[in-house]
């Protein structure tokens, strides 16, 4: 395997790896500040703000590894709809799902926002752009 290959598939990992950890914390964080009696408006809210300070924190600290772009825009979206949804869900809900299962759907979502921004980045840039081997 060439190095630039072999870099490009690390590069990708990571990138996932940040936005599933991403996705985690922010399911985590919004689940500890958020309950079952809060005012859904308020709730998204205050989610978004929690996922955005979340998202800002982590990307600083992983885009001298991967880059601005795969950092901050995923986290962006991960951290803003991510927040805004999950406190949505723990506004609804008594707290019936354990922390575990809440960390797991972040973690998911991360994943989906990741792979969803690689998408539309290889169709804005096309293959021409692709790692060649």
């Amino acid at each position: 395997m060439n190095r630039r290959v072999m870099d490009g598939a690390l590069f990708t990992a990571g990138d996932y790896l940040g936005g599933a950890l991403l996705g985690g914390m922010t399911a985590a964080a919004v689940r500890m500040a958020i309950g079952p009696e809060t005012d859904m408006v308020v709730a998204m809210l205050a989610g978004m703000g929690i996922g955005m300070v979340l998202h800002v924190v982590v990307g600083l600290l992983l885009t001298p590894l991967l880059g601005v772009f795969h950092v901050m825009v995923s986290g962006g979206l991960i951290g803003m709809y991510g927040g805004m949804m999950f406190a949505m869900r723990d506004s609804m809900q008594t707290h019936a799902m354990t922390l575990h299962h809440v960390i797991a759907v972040g973690v998911v979502f991360g994943l989906v926002m990741s792979a969803a921004i690689h998408l539309y980045d290889h169709a804005l840039r096309g293959p021409a752009a692709a790692p060649r081997s």
